[in-house]
């Protein structure tokens, strides 16, 4: 069983940037792949990039691509979300989500839908506003 505590969120400008952690518990993650999510008021939950258990391998979504980096220390049982570049549009609640498995799915259904992955952390919040 793994538990995940999402930090770092918070309010900042268009074009500043942000590092958001997920630490995990209970389990060793780097059994594990980790993605972030997120979901913005009235909307659906969406996915942002998922790592490999090893750090090897990540996928990141278009519309975040070229502003946002996900990596991982599995010294320290942790994963990171950097955001650069910040945008109104950004702002969601953030999740970390993990699923039992290192390797990266070859489907991108199975690497970006959230009813493929067992463990949620609760969210932070990232509003983006001037």
């Amino acid at each position: 069983q793994v538990q995940l505590v999402e930090s770092g969120g918070g309010l900042v400008r268009p074009g500043d940037s942000l590092r958001l952690s997920c630490a995990a518990s209970g389990s060793t993650l780097s059994n594990h792949r980790t993605a972030w999510f997120r979901q913005a008021p009235g909307k659906e939950r969406e996915f942002v990039a998922i790592i490999s258990g090893t750090g090897g391998s990540t996928f990141v979504a278009d519309s975040v691509k070229g502003r946002f980096t996900i990596s991982r220390n599995n010294v320290k049982n942790q994963v990171y979300l950097e955001m650069n570049s910040v945008k109104p549009e950004d702002t969601a609640i953030y999740y970390c989500a993990a699923e039992l498995g290192g390797v990266l799915p070859a489907s991108s259904r199975n690497r970006m839908s959230p009813d493929k992955y067992r463990y949620w952390g609760q969210g932070t919040q990232v509003t983006v506003s001037s």
